[in-house]
């Protein structure tokens, strides 16, 4: 891969990805394949993908620069610290090390070298229905991941028919759709879509049908 790769990476425009047609790319271990939804630099590199570890497949030892958020789509991941089933949530800060591998094979959707130096606290957040809280607007539930230095990570989930009032995104909004669809005045976003959009931008979302995405904000400033 080329040290000067750049997909997506101007982050003062708005970007959408449907990552279920994005084709994969192989990476320099066997059996773990990347789907590229932004990057600036080569494998070291700042990235945002979806990640596959095929059953079995182990990747070696390594560091974080500038740390590493994991969210686990489907299957289970794993390493020397513990075992991750679909829905958790992984923070790994600056300077961490670990040697990730899944027995059963999984998905994963993956941040490099996009924390701040002094997010140093590792989280682990699994899967729990007790952790729901309402939203700012009937029919939005929130399970917060985390809320360490700029910018708070959570799952949003949308009863059909809800709808938020219009609202600025001051340091910016991620949005990866894991369920339904997501809409707003833009568009419609069903399952798989990533949303990129930059500091100071304005929408008006909804969902008619229902949906529940994963959300970061405040971090692109």
């Amino acid at each position: 891969m080329s040290m000067n790769m750049k997909l997506n990476d101007d982050m003062t425009g708005r970007v959408i990805v449907d990552t279920v047609s994005t084709p994969w790319v192989e990476s320099p271990t066997p059996g773990v394949r990347r789907r590229m939804l932004a990057r600036h630099g080569g494998e070291q590199g700042l990235a945002t993908s979806i990640v596959r570890y095929d059953p079995g497949a182990r990747f070696p030892e390594h560091a974080h620069p500038e740390g590493e958020e994991i969210y686990v789509l489907s299957g289970c991941f794993e390493d020397e610290h513990g075992r991750y089933p679909a829905g958790t949530y992984l923070r790994n800060p600056h300077g961490s090390t670990h040697t990730p591998f899944s027995q059963t094979g999984c998905d994963l959707f993956v941040k490099l070298r996009q924390l701040p130096a002094h997010a140093t606290r590792s989280v682990v957040a699994p899967p729990g229905p007790a952790d729901w809280r309402p939203g700012l607007v009937p029919g939005l539930s929130v399970f917060s991941l985390d809320a360490q230095g700029p910018g708070h990570t959570a799952l949003v989930r949308w009863s059909p028919d809800t709808r938020f009032q219009r609202h600025w995104h001051h340091g910016g909004e991620e949005i990866l759709v894991l369920d339904g669809t997501f809409e707003d005045e833009h568009g419609r976003y069903p399952t798989g879509t990533w949303i990129r959009s930059p500091h100071m931008s304005t929408h008006e979302p909804f969902s008619r049908e229902g949906c529940l995405i994963l959300v970061k904000v405040g971090h692109l400033a």
